[in-house]
């Protein structure tokens, strides 16, 4: 495992990356409606990153053939935009990254579509709410396996699952680098946390317990008809005074 940690001048340049991303994310998320399909957020978001004189981090990686993930209701992640019209009650994950001046910024959300049910609402926010316990141990001192076990215990007391076939990970000059960071794990395991550290933090969670099936198109990764899943993520920076979001609303940890 090669972990690179980042200079001062590497950070800066990670957070403009970052900055970028949270304004595309934005424009998408103003257009998620009932009616809308996912090629056309698709478009919007590619056209979002072309603008800010950045490049998709998605399209062509590994083969990935569009900008953003747009994973609905079931599925989990790497859902392939289409022309099916989201409709009310929908639930949507949007995953996307970019690169800007040679770095790249990773983020995700689920968004309601029109009104959704009380359980679904609940998934959305236990979620979210995941991300910021765990964020709060991103701080020197404490390894991967803390935060996992963080992200896993809150999510599970709210009576959901996380999902273990697919991690958070480092960022930097690629999309995906080491280390690994599931939301699930043992407190003291996994590589210590040092001062610049870039990592993805993501829980992916849903309704009832999975095991992950991949379909037929080789991206889509599905917890199983009838179930929800749901996922929030941004790029944190570990710093001496404790995590630094490059994504997202810059806001002090909760």
């Amino acid at each position: 495992m090669a972990i690179k940690l980042k200079s001062a001048w590497e950070l800066e340049r990670m957070a403009e990356a970052g900055a970028l991303l949270t304004e595309v994310v934005e424009e998408v998320a103003r257009h998620v409606a009932p009616g809308v399909t996912t090629k056309e957020l698709d478009r919007i978001a590619h056209e979002a990153i072309l603008k800010r004189k950045a490049k998709p981090a998605f399209l062509g990686l590994y083969g990935f053939p569009a900008t953003l993930c747009t994973s609905v209701n079931e599925v989990v992640v790497h859902g392939i935009p289409s022309d099916e019209p989201l409709k009310e009650g929908d639930i949507l994950s949007i995953d996307v990254g970019l690169f800007y001046g040679g770095f790249a910024a990773d983020m995700a959300r689920t968004y309601p579509v029109g009104q959704v049910s009380e359980e679904a609402r609940r998934l959305i926010e236990v979620t979210e709410a995941a991300f910021w316990e765990g964020l709060k141990l991103m701080r020197p001192g404490y390894r991967t396996g803390d935060v996992a076990h963080r992200v896993q215990t809150f999510v599970e007391g709210h009576g959901f699952h996380v999902v273990r076939e697919f991690v958070g990970h480092g960022v930097g000059r690629e999309i995906h680098e080491d280390p690994q960071l599931p939301n699930y794990g043992r407190p003291g395991t996994g590589p210590k946390l040092r001062p610049g550290m870039v990592l993805a933090l993501e829980p992916m969670v849903t309704l009832r317990p999975t095991s992950v099936v991949i379909l037929e198109d080789g991206w889509t990764a599905s917890a199983g008809k009838g179930n929800l899943a749901a996922h929030y993520e941004n790029t944190v920076v570990v710093t001496e005074e404790g995590p630094r979001l490059l994504t997202g609303a810059l806001l002090a940890v909760r």
